[in-house]
């Protein structure tokens, strides 16, 4: 039973590459479980697999098509009605994981989803850029352990009275609380119809189904631990810019705490970045700009859509990144041994007139050396650079842990 685990956390506001890099990390370690660290169904990381099937994973962990299986730790947040929806896309990929949960994981109701929606709705131009699935609010119900949900409560005989208290008592509290008078008509509806219940109920049997309880203090008992983050450190709750950020904790505090449960005592840390800057939904990019010199930006993952918006694009700030990584290894490890490197990745479209900027001063690149040399500013360790979509697009350093 090993005691090391391996770790990809995005370096800035999502979509770095984190789905690629546990791709191909779970593909050199043959029965390795990847563990959601935090987060829920708002994550969307892309994998294409070496006979170039695609899919975005939101609950199951990217190295799915690596045959790897998949852990809910208990800061992960369960979303029953999407989890099902996931599987079965993935089935018809020819892919059926399986999964495991810790019986804290809280789990997303339709009533959070409404909550978060109206909200959302009712901020007009001044969104926070919310994904609209519920995750903020599930993570403020379960707050309040009268209403709280979790992954074990689902086998309670009492659910059904549960998620109708949770209706009746806790979603007037939060509405009125948030100052949200009235629902828009199509939320209401969902709200008052007993359905929404029976839906949610049949939907908490299915996935009762296919994960089965397993306490993350025996993590290490299923196999070798590929923790996968979700968001960026600059969307962390703790160190990013509010209200623009996301209700957890996005780099190392999880999985250290996760890790002193489990008994692993060294970690291997990946920050992923792209080689240029990009955000879904509100929030502060410094160099924001409505089109990259230099870059040939490719990204069907990340579609325009109501609640984000497009992708916004701004060069690779070398002082954020570096300020954003040495605060999250400057966290109280807890006895936990980290070493850390740096993978750059979407290096297949720079071109001619890349760059990047330091604290404002641009400095141009050459595409083939820019990994390298983007580490070194950072000042960590080049581990992987990608010039692609699929595993054997990633070319590893010498020193990398998956080397």
């Amino acid at each position: 039973m090993s005691t090391r685990a391996q770790a990809v956390i995005g370096a800035l506001y999502g979509d770095e590459g984190k789905g690629l890099m546990v791709d191909r990390l779970a593909a050199a370690v043959p029965g390795a479980v990847v563990v959601r660290s935090n987060g829920g169904a708002q994550a969307g990381h892309t994998v294409v697999d070496p006979a170039g099937l695609r899919h975005v994973f939101h609950h199951i962990g990217s190295g799915s098509f690596a045959g790897a299986a998949t852990h809910f730790s208990r800061f992960f947040v369960a979303h029953p009605m999407l989890l099902l929806d996931e599987l079965a896309a993935l089935s018809q990929l020819g892919v059926k994981p399986e999964i495991s949960s810790d019986p804290r994981a809280p789990v997303t109701t339709r009533f959070d989803v409404i909550i978060n929606q109206a909200l959302e709705l009712a901020r007009g131009a001044a969104r926070h850029g919310s994904c609209g699935l519920g995750f903020g609010e599930t993570i403020e119900r379960n707050l309040h352990p009268e209403f709280a949900l979790s992954t074990k409560d689902l086998f309670r005989p009492d659910l059904h009275a549960r998620l109708v208290f949770i209706r009746d008592a806790w979603v007037p509290i939060r509405l009125a609380a948030l100052g949200i008078t009235a629902l828009p008509a199509e939320l209401a509806t969902a709200l008052a119809d007993d359905t929404t219940i029976a839906r949610f109920e049949a939907d908490c049997a299915a996935y009762l189904d296919r994960v089965t309880l397993w306490p993350d203090r025996r993590l290490c008992e299923r196999g070798t631990v590929i923790f996968e983050a979700a968001q960026g450190l600059g969307l962390d709750q703790d160190r990013g810019v509010f209200p623009h950020v996301t209700r957890s904790n996005t780099g190392l505090a999880n999985m250290l705490a996760i890790a002193a449960e489990a008994g692993i005592t060294e970690l291997e840390a990946t920050y992923a970045t792209r080689c240029y800057t990009t955000r879904h939904g509100a929030g502060p990019l410094k160099g924001e700009v409505p089109a990259l010199p230099g870059v040939n930006v490719v990204d069907p993952t990340n579609a325009p859509n109501e609640w984000q918006g497009r992708l916004r694009l701004a060069p690779l700030e070398l002082g954020l990144l570096r300020e954003a990584i040495t605060r999250d290894l400057s966290l109280d490890r807890g006895g936990v041994t980290v070493r850390a490197g740096l993978a750059v990745t979407c290096l297949d479209q720079a071109e001619d007139g890349f760059a990047v900027t330091d604290c404002g001063e641009v400095m141009p690149l050459d595409p083939a050396k820019a990994a390298s040399e983007i580490a070194d500013l950072v000042g960590l360790r080049l581990w992987a650079e990608s010039w692609g979509p699929r595993r054997g697009d990633v070319r590893l350093s010498a020193e990398s842990a998956a080397a």
